[in-house]
């Protein structure tokens, strides 16, 4: 089938210029990875969407709280508990990767670009990547979580972790109420940098001392995940502006999506400067004005 000179999979129809979808299929599904149906999971979220407001607002009445509560008592090791929450997350975010991208890889392939963008078919054709999608979705408030532990064990909390922990849960949850095409790229691109920072995470719980590079290798993955983001959703605003074409994203979404990722890139590229460049020079400096032998904080890697 084609509208406005583009091929559609079978399966997908317009109706009154919505995406119409009569089926749901991919032979390769396990378990119960067809679950409900998306249009079933679409109204609860349309439903119940701004709740994530409320957990937000929850979230940081106790992670301010549990700061102030901490501040005069020792703080948690919790390393047992930490190393099985990074793994179970890992192991969580790998499936999700591999049950998602072969579906990105398949449209890019067969149907392009535009409709890597603009067909929400990742969520309302395949049962497995919408499946997927819908535990990406959900995901994103038991994720808070992370930051219970940074402030139990009494670590730094910089604006970037709880910043981008809220905006990405409310982002996630409005963006599966409209069942926003472009989603496909966000999901499989934080899955995949997600497999390799929680298993990052779960390695240093258990003591172990991965090489400096590989941190570095994570920040720059997540400035290029940024650097994507904002060139999808350039391309979507391109696309709608033409005209010529059907793109399933409203603008606001557009420029809700744009100001998250550019902000994203804005505060990780300043945190990669401090962390790995900053801090470089200033080891430097220190170790030609120590003693021979003398070993400074900064050059231990840190472990969780």
């Amino acid at each position: 089938m084609r509208r406005s000179g583009v091929a559609l999979p079978t399966g997908i129809r317009y109706s009154g210029g919505e995406i119409d979808v009569t089926a749901c299929r991919n032979p390769q599904r396990v378990w119960k990875e067809r679950g409900k149906s998306h249009y079933e999971t679409k109204q609860w979220m349309m439903k119940n969407w701004t709740n994530g407001f409320y957990y937000c607002g929850l979230y940081m009445i106790l992670i301010f709280g549990g700061q102030l509560y901490m501040a005069s008592r020792p703080r948690f090791e919790l390393r047992g508990i930490l190393c099985l929450w990074n793994t179970l997350l890992a192991t969580f975010s790998i499936i999700g990767f591999t049950r998602t991208a072969p579906e990105l890889i398949h449209v890019l392939r067969h149907h392009g670009l535009h409709h890597s963008i603009c067909i929400p078919s990742f969520i309302e054709q395949d049962c497995v990547s919408g499946f997927w999608t819908w535990m990406f979705v959900l995901s994103k408030l038991p994720e808070l979580g992370d930051t219970i532990f940074i402030v139990l064990r009494k670590q730094p909390l910089i604006f970037l972790h709880w910043y981008h922990h809220i905006t990405v849960l409310l982002y996630s949850w409005f963006s599966y109420s409209e069942h926003t095409a472009s989603a496909r790229w966000y999901v499989v691109m934080n899955y995949c940098v997600h497999s390799i920072m929680y298993s990052y995470y779960a390695l240093k719980a258990m003591r172990y001392r991965p090489p400096k590079a590989i941190s570095m290798v994570i920040t720059t993955l997540q400035l290029a995940q940024m650097v994507i983001g904002c060139a999808i959703n350039i391309s979507a605003y391109q696309y709608l502006e033409s005209g010529k074409v059907d793109c399933h994203i409203t603008r606001m979404n557009i420029r809700f999506s744009f100001a998250m990722y550019f902000s994203y890139f804005v505060l990780f590229a300043r945190f990669f400067h401090k962390t790995y460049l900053a801090r470089k020079k200033a080891n430097k400096k220190h170790f030609a004005n120590s003693e021979p032998g003398h070993i400074g904080y900064n050059d231990k890697l840190k472990a969780n």
